[in-house]
């Protein structure tokens, strides 16, 4: 089973979405830890700052070496600490882990040694925990069973307190819980989110429409270069067939002038049926080979409604003959086209042809041309029996035709023609309905 061509597009959309989206969301969680972080630890040294101010200015290191037993006024500064804003408990811890002060007498005189915090304290670190984003959690520690279980989002700082050496002597414990800095955050956090989400859906959108544009830009070289290639085999095709069927033709028809000029009655119609073949293998032919070698392009100013009224009169024995009935409807004051007179009428004239040999006998060939913002519309509708669905995405191919004794190259001729001139070609059929194609030509300059 043949695996099915590479879709840039469609694998950049997926893999593109999932990879960008996993960025953006990494980054915004890496953001927002860092962002908590910084804020929480900025609160802690602020506050440890200002406490070892106080209490060096105050002499509170008595409470760290003494106890309980020291004076009230170092007690009184003490709860001048609890009293600051936002601090729900605060404590005093000794050397030995022994709560020496607390703004919750419950616990002053207790130890504490499951508290891994409050040891790094005691090594000199500054420690911060908290769950104001529900990023932090400091466990379950024996100390909190008198705290408020109700107390949501708080934050547990730990620093240690040095006296006038710079020894250490203790450490400090404060529970708070800073409704400003949790607004900050949360704050914070959300314009991380908002600036992470639309910057992904920007550098997404962007990167979509780059690689989409390459994906066409890409499909759009392949189809060059599968063309190129068979314009290479056509052209070597075509020199052959040129070589080996023209000489012979020229023969047959000769004979057949020849044998029109001294046959019967009877004879005289099979000699122009022979002359008519002829000329038909020499028009494919001639098509053959000005599609495989297609000459350069000089555009001049063309009267479309004069070049489309000579060619209807070209056809009208054939469409006599057929019974098809031509009509061709001219819009006013219609401007001059850029283009090539020869290869503009063999494209008019390839259209034409197409619709009467799709329709055996009788029927119907309306044209109309109508200027349409800065092009020309040129139409040419039928009423034969259409395209099918299937087959509309190959009619402009090489080699397709869906004629007993089509060579496949008028549609795609002209699409090659129409498009040097800078214009487009479409077709539009539904089965049973005829066909519709619309020719769109640049206006010439100066009409």
């Amino acid at each position: 089973m043949p695996r099915p061509p590479f879709n840039l597009t469609r694998w950049f959309a997926l893999l593109g979405l999932v990879t960008i989206a996993t960025l953006s969301v990494a980054s915004a969680l890496l953001l927002s830890r860092y962002l908590t972080d910084r804020m929480l630890r900025q609160e802690a040294v602020l506050t440890m700052e200002f406490i070892n101010s106080v209490v060096m200015v105050d002499n509170a290191t008595e409470y760290f070496r003494k106890g309980h037993s020291a004076s009230s006024e170092v007690a009184a500064t003490f709860n001048h600490v609890a009293k600051m804003p936002d601090v729900i408990r605060a404590s005093a811890h000794n050397l030995e882990r022994r709560v020496v002060w607390s703004s919750d007498k419950a616990i002053v005189g207790r130890q504490y040694f499951d508290n891994p915090e409050l040891v790094e304290a005691l090594a000199g670190e500054l420690v911060v925990l908290g769950n104001v984003t529900d990023e932090h959690s400091s466990g379950d520690k024996s100390e909190h069973a008198s705290l408020d279980r109700e107390l949501g989002y708080f934050v547990e700082i730990y620093f240690p307190v040095r006296d006038a050496d710079g020894r250490i002597i203790g450490a400090v414990e404060l529970y708070k819980k800073p409704r400003a800095l949790y607004e900050a955050i949360h704050t914070g956090r959300q314009a991380i989110w908002a600036g992470a989400v639309l910057g992904g859906l920007f550098l997404y959108g962007a990167l979509f429409w780059l690689t989409r544009r390459a994906d066409n830009l890409i499909q759009a070289q392949q189809e060059r270069l599968v063309q190129s290639e068979t314009l290479s085999a056509m052209g070597e095709m075509s020199s052959a067939v040129a070589h080996g069927i023209r000489n012979p033709l020229a023969s047959i028809r000769s004979s057949a002038e020849l044998a029109l000029e001294f046959a019967s009655a009877d004879a005289a119609e099979p000699a122009r049926d022979i002359i008519a073949e002829v000329d038909r293998m020499e028009n494919w032919v001639r098509e053959l080979l000005s599609y495989a070698r297609p000459e350069a392009i000089q555009t001049y100013q063309v009267d479309l409604a004069e070049m489309v009224t000579h060619i209807l009169a070209d056809f009208e024995r054939d469409t006599a003959r057929r019974g098809i009935v031509t009509e061709f409807k001219l819009a006013d004051n219609l401007p001059q086209v850029k283009g090539d007179h020869l290869l503009l009428g063999q494209v008019i004239s390839s259209l034409i042809s197409n619709s009467i040999e799709a329709m055996v006998v009788g029927g119907h060939i309306s044209l109309s041309a109508e200027r349409v913002k800065d092009r020309v519309l040129l139409r040419v509708r039928d009423n034969g029996p259409g395209v099918s669905s299937d087959q509309m995405p190959r009619v402009f191919k090489p080699f397709f035709t869906t004629k007993p004794k089509g060579l496949g190259v008028g549609l795609a001729q002209a699409k090659r023609i129409i498009e040097r001139f800078g214009g487009d070609i479409q077709l539009f059929s539904e089965p049973g309905r005829g066909v519709t194609v619309e020719v769109r030509l640049r206006i010439a300059e100066g009409s």
